[in-house]
C-alpha cells in the first residue's frame, strides 16, 4: 500500500501530533507499506522507511529571524500571497497554520501523485480548507482528530483568564473551518472513546463515521531502568505547564499545599520536562505565590533516551490535565514503571484504568493528597509501577495501532471504490 501522511507539525517536540505521525509512520513502514509524510515545520526526525516531503511554513519566516536569515528561497518569496496572508492573520490574532498548510499540502500531494498514485491520504489533525479539493484527486482521504479545538478554546475561558485573553482565544482557533471540513470527511479516526464523543458533540459528525484506534507506545524505549536510583521526593511532570488543558496551575497549587503541609525540611520537589517556556513572568508569579522557589527544576527538549532516564529517577509522575485526547506522558510514565497520579481529565481514566491513582480534575487538594500518599508508601508505588507497565504493554502498542489503521485504510479504500 502506498500511504501519504499529512501533518502541519511533524517533530515529536511539538507535541502529541508529532509523536503520533512519527511512530505511526515507522510502524506502517515496518509492516511493508510505502510511507510518505508531507509535513510543515518543525519537521519530523529521520525515520527509517518514511520519506519526508517538507513544505514551507510561512510563520517561521516572520517569527524566527534565524530561519529567515538562513532561508535558501528567493528573497521575494516572503511576499507570496500565502505568506502575506499568514503574516496578516497572525498579527490579527488568528492561527493560520492549519489553513495554509492544507493549501500547501494539496499542492504537494498533487505533485507527488504525478510520480505515482497513493492508495490513501491520511491527514493528522489539520482539517484545513485544502483537504476539500484533495478529495477531488480521486484518492481516498481519511483524517485523525486527536480532539476538537473547541476543547482548547473552552479551557482558555477558565479563570483567571482576562476578557482580552478570552477574546483572543475566540479569534485564535479555526474551529469553524475544522468543523466544516470534518463534517465533509467520509471517515475519521480518533485516539480514544472520549475524543470520539467530543468530536460527535462539538463538530456534529455522526458517530458511525468515527473509528477509535488507541495510540501506541514504544515499550522498548519507554521501559523501567532499575539501575537508575529514584531521587527521594521527586515528582515529575512532562508537558507544557502553560497549556490550560494540562492543568499546570492546579499542579503548582498542589505542590504548594504539599510543601506547606510537610514543612521546610521536606525533600519534596517538582521536576518539569517541557519543550520550552514562553511566558516566564506568568510562571514565576505562580512559583512565588506557591512558595516553590528552589523546589522546581526544568529540563527542556531532551532526547528520548534522557527522557526515559528522567522517568526512572522520579518517585511519582503526575498528569493533572483538565482534558487529554489520549495522554502520552501518562502512558510513558506507566511504561517506565513510575507510579502515576492523574486527573480524570478526558481520556486519562481510559488510559490509566486501575493502574494509577485518579483524582478529580481541577482539584489541587485531592492532587496534593494523592501525591503525598504515594510518596509515603513505597510498597504501593512499586505495585502501581508494575501494574502500569503491564497495562501499557498489553493495551497500547504502536504495532497493533498500525495494524488496526491498515484495516481502517482498506475499509476506506473499498468504500471509495464502490462510489
Amino acid at each position: 500500500m502506498r500511504i501519504c501522511l499529512l501533518t502541519y507539525r511533524g517533530n515529536p517536540f511539538c507535541g502529541g501530533q508529532g509523536v503520533y505521525v512519527s511512530y505511526l509512520g515507522r510502524e506502517l513502514a515496518r509492516l511493508g507499506h510505502e510511507v510518505h509524510c508531507v509535513s510543515g515545520p518543525p519537521y519530523p526526525l529521520p525515520t527509517e522507511g518514511v520519506t519526508v516531503h517538507k513544505v514551507d511554513g510561512g510563520l517561521e519566516l516572520w517569527l524566527d529571524p534565524a530561519w529567515r536569515n538562513n532561508h535558501n528561497g528567493h528573497p521575494l518569496s516572503a511576499l507570496s500571497p500565502l505568506k502575506l496572508f499568514e503574516w496578516a492573520a497572525f498579527h490579527a490574532g488568528h492561527f493560520p497554520e492549519m489553513t495554509t498548510f492544507s493549501v500547501r499540502a494539496f499542492g504537494a500531494v498533487r505533485r507527488l501523485m504525478a510520480l505515482g498514485r497513493f492508495d490513501i491520504v491520511h491527514d493528522n489533525q489539520t482539517l484545513g480548507w485544502g483537504l476539500l479539493p484533495l478529495q477531488a484527486l480521486g484518492v481516498p482521504l481519511v483524517a485523525t482528530i486527536h480532539h476538537p479545538l473547541s476543547i482548547d478554546r473552552v479551557r482558555g475561558f477558565e479563570p483567571p483568564t482576562s476578557f482580552s485573553k478570552q477574546l483572543q482565544r475566540t479569534l485564535f482557533f479555526p474551529m469553524g473551518m475544522q468543523g466544516f471540513v470534518a463534517r465533509r470527511m467520509r471517515r475519521l479516526v480518533t485516539v480514544s472513546h472520549v475524543s470520539a464523543q467530543e468530536i460527535a458533540r462539538c463538530f456534529g459528525v455522526p458517530a458511525a463515521r468515527i473509528r477509535v484506534i488507541h495510540n501506541g507506545l514504544d515499550t522498548e524505549l519507554f521501559r523501567p531502568r532499575p539501575h537508575i536510583a529514584r531521587v527521594p521526593g521527586r515528582v515529575l511532570f512532562v508537558g507544557n505547564l502553560q497549556d490550560p488543558n494540562k492543568g499546570g496551575v492546579y499542579l503548582l497549587r498542589a505542590m504548594g499545599r504539599l510543601l506547606a503541609h510537610r514543612g521546610a525540611a521536606s525533600n519534596v520537589h517538582l521536576l518539569v520536562v517541557s519543550g520550552g517556556i514562553r511566558h516566564w513572568d506568568w510562571l514565576n508569579g505562580h512559583i512565588a505565590a506557591q512558595g516553590l522557589q528552589g523546589r522546581i527544576d526544568f529540563k527542556f527538549k531532551i532526547a528520548p533516551e534522557e527522557l526515559v532516564d528522567t522517568y526512572a529517577g522520579a518517585e511519582v509522575a503526575v498528569s493533572p490535565s483538565v482534558f487529554e485526547g489520549f495522554g502520552f506522558p501518562a502512558a510513558e510514565a506507566m511504561a517506565c514503571g513510575v507510579p502515576l497520579v492523574a486527573a480524570r481529565g478526558g481520556a486519562l481514566p481510559e488510559v490509566v484504568g486501575d493502574a494509577g491513582v485518579l483524582v478529580p480534575a481541577r482539584d489541587s487538594a485531592a492532587l496534593a493528597e494523592a501525591i503525598g500518599a504515594l510518596l509515603d508508601d513505597p510498597a504501593r508505588r512499586a505495585r502501581l509501577g508494575a501494574q502500569g507497565r503491564e497495562r501499557v504493554v498489553v493495551h497500547f502498542r504502536w504495532e497493533e495501532a498500525a495494524r488496526q489503521m491498515v484495516d481502517f485504510y482498506r475499509e476506506a479504500i473499498d468504500a471509495h471504490c464502490r462510489l
